[in-house]
């Protein structure tokens, strides 16, 4: 796993092309040991399952 938050928001974007909705994509994502929470900002990206947040990005 790394702490590179351009790394983690490809692997996002990409995962969530593979999904149908947003709530399949949060799923999977928890799989993987991320929480996605949407903000006004964007999207919120949090390591679990100490749920430590590592950055936000625009979607």
């Amino acid at each position: 796993m790394t702490e590179n938050m351009h790394e983690i928001e490809a692997f996002l974007l990409k995962e969530r092309a593979k999904v149908l909705s947003e709530a399949e994509w949060r799923f999977r994502m928890r799989g993987y040991g991320y929480n996605l929470r949407r903000t006004h900002d964007g999207v919120e990206v949090a390591r679990l399952p100490q749920n430590k947040v590592l950055g936000t990005f625009e979607m």
